[in-house]
């Protein structure tokens, strides 16, 4: 005889949450080994090594959603699988689940939706042996969000980030743009740059520092995301999504 599957339960509804569990081990398929509402104790239960999956609603108490939760856990224990479930249709969460680069062992699908035992049992079942699922309205608007920031990279950036990036578009120097927003340390704009570079992807494909300023500064200024092959010819993305040179 198969195993219950040992199963943490992140929710932060107290009600839904006791619910949720019973539900699921009266299927005879779970064992609920703990259930929590929050991303740190999510993480803090995860490392001790006593989970077979995490079913794990997207806004949770604390500081770290789900997604965040999940890169976090995975980070230690790679491809756990987790089955992301949310009522929420906020636009960051579903960035944050873009930029997260989870690819297999999950899936994510609508509360509404998918929230009886009989229908998480198996999406919890694939994501244990590997596959991938994303409820179809949650995948169009994750594309959504996509075409949105690569049509404005400041959707990408936090305010100050944002702030930063202008200034370097005016070719200002770090103790400038530190005066002007008001840092006592200039080494705190050197901070947000890099930040400014990874968001952006330029930090994977300019190895110098000069360089990823620069080619921020020009992204800044054009209101588009811009990729530079290893030859440094330019890119943007066109009406069909497809990455074209880019003629300033």
């Amino acid at each position: 005889m198969t195993s219950p599957i040992r199963l943490l339960v992140v929710e932060d509804n107290p009600r839904l949450r006791p619910a949720l569990s019973e539900g699921l081990e009266a299927t005879g398929n779970v064992r609920v080994v703990h259930a929590c509402d929050s991303g740190e104790e999510a993480v803090e239960y995860c490392l001790d090594g006593r989970v077979d999956a995490v079913l794990m609603d997207v806004q949770l108490a604390g500081k770290l959603n789900g997604i965040e939760a999940a890169v976090a856990i995975r980070r230690e224990l790679p491809r756990l699988p987790v089955v992301f479930y949310s009522i929420q249709d906020d636009d960051e969460y579903y960035r944050h689940f873009r930029r997260s680069g989870i690819l297999t062992h999950f899936a994510y699908v609508r509360k509404s939706n998918y929230l009886l035992p009989a229908m998480l049992i198996p999406l919890i079942r694939d994501a244990m042996a590997g596959r991938s699922f994303i409820d179809p309205d949650i995948a169009s608007r994750v594309q959504e969000v996509r075409r949105k920031d690569e049509g404005d990279p400041m959707a990408l950036l936090e305010p100050t980030e944002q702030a930063v990036a202008r200034l370097l578009a005016q070719g200002k120097t770090n103790e400038q743009i530190a005066s002007q927003l008001g840092f006592r340390d200039k080494r705190t704009i050197s901070r947000v740059n890099g930040q400014i570079y990874v968001a952006w992807e330029l930090s994977q494909t300019a190895a110098d520092e000069k360089v990823a300023r620069t080619r921020a500064a020009i992204i800044a200024r054009a209101g588009q995301l811009i990729r530079w092959d290893e030859q440094g010819a330019a890119y943007v993305m066109d009406d069909r999504e497809e990455w074209v040179p880019w003629t300033p």
